[in-house]
């Protein structure tokens, strides 16, 4: 039973995918496939990130991580976490287990808000390709108000997060 109510989304999702078969099987077929592309998509990108976090988590000490982007880390513990974002490769799920390390290093919330930011919005090879695509007019203006917004928002759900909810959130990391 505990295993049901844990995969209980994943039913459901799977059920509702074979009922858009069964109305309409060009359709279903077709969401079938695209499931299974992402699926192996996702078993091509875990493996390396996850490699590398077990990396990260043995090899850059608690200390370190505390130093560069803890509490007192300041304006630098921002500008790595940003930069360590911008530079990311793969998808944004991939920010999540690394974020989940950097708490059981001790990385600032904020700081960890504006790497998952980051990832999502401000990689480095996006903005090249903006620049040749569609100018550095545009890609410059999307980059000044992507930053403004995350850390804007990274501010804001920094301060709307209680300090007793963030010791819970970090004391989940622990235990992954």
């Amino acid at each position: 039973m505990k295993n049901l109510k844990r995969y209980l989304l994943f039913i459901l999702v799977l059920g509702a995918l074979f009922g858009v078969y069964l109305v309409n099987r060009e359709i279903g077929v077709k969401g079938f496939q695209m499931t299974v592309s992402s699926f192996i998509q996702m078993l091509l990108v875990l493996p390396p990130i996850f490699i590398l976090l077990g990396l990260l988590d043995a090899w850059v000490p608690h200390k370190l991580m505390v130093k560069w982007m803890g509490e007192e880390s300041g304006w630098k513990g921002a500008a790595l976490a940003l930069f360590l974002g911008s530079a990311a490769a793969g998808p944004l799920y991939g920010a999540f287990p690394v974020a989940a390390v950097f708490m059981k290093k001790g990385v600032k919330y904020s700081n960890i808000l504006i790497f998952i930011g980051a990832w999502s919005t401000t990689k480095i090879p996006m903005f090249l390709f903006e620049i040749t695509a569609l100018g550095s007019g545009f890609a410059l203006t999307r980059l000044a108000l992507s930053l403004i917004g995350i850390f804007t928002i990274a501010s804001i759900v920094n301060k709307l997060v209680s300090p007793k909810e963030k010791e819970k959130i970090y004391a989940q990391s622990k235990s992954l």
